[in-house]
C-alpha cells in the first residue's frame, strides 16, 4: 500500500497558478532601436506598446515541463512511502529481578533431594531457579547475588540463557561469608531504575539473617514500595539455628508484606520447586504487543523523475536552438 507521510504539502500544488495570475510577470530588458515615427508604426500595426521591457514567451513544452517538475517536487515533500504488512512484536510488560543469597551458609548440605539424598542448599536452589528462568521466556530478568556485598551478575535482559549460564558459574562464598540482605534489595531497586516498565517484581531468596548491610532490609522494603517494586521472599535453611546460620523468617515476612508481595519457606528441593510454581501462578508472565508497519520512502523516485524531466527539457531546447542557428547560418 502506498501512502503519504505528510499530505499537507499537497496544498502547495496550486501555488504557481496563484502566482501566475495574481502577481506581475517578470520583465527582462532587451536592446532596442529608437524610431522617430514609432507611434505611426504601432498605429499601422494595430498594437498597443508596452513599457521598456518584454515578458519572454515560453513554449508549451516549457510550461508542461515546469508544471511536472513542480508537481513531482511537491509530491516528494509529501513523503510518499510504501507501507508493508503489520508486524507484531511481543515484549515483557514486567521486569523480574532475582536476588539470591550465596553467603557461606548456603554451602550446608541439608537440603533433601527428591531421591532422599542430602544436597547443598545452593545447588538445589540453582537447579530450581534454572527451571524457573526457563519458564519465563519472553520476560526481562536480572540476576543479583549477595553475601557480605551485593553484586549484579546480569542486568535486565531478555537473554535468559545468559542468566542461566551465569547462575551455573556462581559459587558459594563469591560475595563473602556474611548476609547483606538490605543491600541486595537496595541494589535491586537501582537495577530497576534502568527500566521504563512500571510493573516490577523482585524475588529474594535467603537462608540467613542480615548481618552486613548498610541499609536495613525493612527500610529498603519501604523504598521498594515507593518505587512500585513488589517483593516475593523465600526463606531456606534452619530457623532454629543461632547467629548467621539462623534464617530470619520474620524479616522476610515483613519485607514481603510491606510491598504487597508474598512470603514462602522451603525446607527441601520439592517444596522449593512448589514455591516457584506458586510464584508463577501469583505473578504470571505479562506481555504487551506492539504493532507497527514497515515503511519504505519513495520520495527519491519523485525527485529523480523531476530531475529527469528537467534535464530532458533543457537538452531538447539546447538541440533545437542549435538547429535553428544552423539554419540561419
Amino acid at each position: 500500500m502506498i501512502s503519504l507521510g505528510a499530505p499537507w504539502w499537497l496544498l502547495l500544488l496550486p501555488l504557481p497558478f496563484v502566482v501566475f495570475h495574481f502577481l506581475p510577470p517578470h520583465r527582462e530588458r532587451v536592446p532596442a532601436l529608437r524610431f522617430p515615427f514609432f507611434r505611426r508604426i504601432v498605429d499601422s500595426a494595430g498594437t498597443e506598446p508596452g513599457p521598456g521591457a518584454v515578458v519572454l514567451a515560453r513554449s508549451r513544452l516549457q510550461l508542461l515541463s515546469a508544471s511536472a517538475i513542480w508537481c513531482l517536487s511537491v509530491l516528494a515533500l509529501a513523503q510518499p512511502e510504501r507501507v508493508g504488512q503489520p508486524v507484531e512484536m511481543t515484549r515483557a510488560a514486567r521486569d523480574v529481578v532475582l536476588a539470591i543469597d550465596i553467603s557461606g551458609s548456603m554451602d550446608t548440605n541439608d537440603f533433601a533431594a527428591p531421591d532422599g539424598s542430602s544436597k547443598q542448599r545452593f545447588a538445589a536452589v540453582r537447579d530450581v531457579v534454572r527451571d524457573f528462568v526457563e519458564r519465563r521466556k519472553g520476560d526481562r530478568m536480572a540476576l543479583i547475588v549477595f553475601g557480605s556485598k551485593a553484586y549484579v551478575q546480569a542486568p535486565l535482559t531478555e537473554d535468559l540463557e545468559t542468566i542461566s549460564a551465569l547462575l551455573d558459574r556462581t559459587e558459594v562464598g563469591m560475595a563473602g561469608p556474611h548476609t547483606a540482605l538490605g543491600d541486595a534489595i537496595g541494589l535491586s531497586i537501582r537495577t530497576f531504575e534502568a527500566s521504563d516498565i512500571t510493573q516490577r517484581l523482585l524475588i529474594v531468596l535467603s537462608d540467613g539473617s542480615d548481618t552486613a548491610s548498610r541499609m536495613s532490609p525493612l527500610n529498603a522494603a519501604d523504598i521498594a514500595r515507593e518505587r512500585d517494586v513488589e517483593i516475593y521472599t523465600i526463606g531456606v535453611g534452619n530457623p532454629d539455628a543461632t547467629g548467621e546460620e539462623r534464617v530470619d523468617l520474620k524479616a522476610l515476612q515483613q519485607i514481603a508484606g510491606r510491598t504487597g508481595g508474598e512470603y514462602f519457606f522451603a525446607e527441601d528441593e520439592a517444596s522449593l520447586e512448589g514455591v516457584y510454581t506458586r510464584i508463577d501462578e501469583l505473578a504470571p508472565r505479562e506481555t504487551e504487543t506492539i504493532s507497527w508497519r514497515p515503511r519504505q520512502s519513495l520520495a527519491w523516485i519523485a525527485m529523480a523523475l523531476a530531475a529527469l524531466v528537467g534535464c530532458a527539457t533543457l537538452g531538447y531546447l539546447q538541440l533545437r536552438m542549435r538547429a535553428s542557428m544552423r539554419r540561419v547560418a
